[in-house]
């Protein structure tokens, strides 16, 4: 079977910065479900149209195909006093996003004396990636899974 849509497809992939240096790489393989459900980047999911198990592709994402660009106003300076008594930096916290309402994961990036600096782009945000990978296995996404818009696995889902 070749992946398509609506096909769980299964690999394994490496993502390397512009430096070829690996950022993450898979141990066990990963299972999206292949079409439009933001299971994975769609350039990604363009460039395995067609493919088999076997086959490999070489993605090279900009920023803007993967975690966007930087923007400087999602760095903020919070009071010390709305975070827990041990805080450190690289600890994440929820928060929303300004005049958006939209909740996102800030990473504790400096603390000062009263002061703590949070940033809430994601750590590859404003970096060109390479995302290479090969798949494992195809199969038919199940009726399930196709209404869910992911993918179950092996063992069954449940919400």
């Amino acid at each position: 079977m070749q992946v398509a849509q609506d096909t769980v497809v299964s690999l394994d992939y490496e993502l390397l910065n512009s430096e070829g240096e690996t950022i993450e790489k898979t141990e066990e393989p990963i299972d999206y479900l292949h079409g439009g459900y933001d299971g994975i980047f769609s350039r990604v999911e363009e460039a395995l149209n067609g493919k088999g198990a076997g086959e490999t592709c070489d993605v090279y994402l900009q920023p803007t195909d993967a975690f966007g660009e930087y923007d400087e106003k999602l760095v903020q300076i919070e009071p010390r006093a709305k975070f827990p008594p041990k805080i450190e930096v690289g600890m994440r916290f929820e928060g929303e996003a300004g005049d958006s309402g939209e909740t996102l994961i800030y990473t504790v990036t400096d603390i000062a004396d009263d002061k703590v600096v949070v940033d809430g782009n994601h750590p590859l945000a404003g970096m060109a990636l390479r995302f290479h990978c090969t798949v494992k296995a195809v199969r038919a996404a199940t009726a399930e899974e196709l209404e869910h818009g992911h993918v179950h696995g092996a063992h069954g889902h449940h919400h």
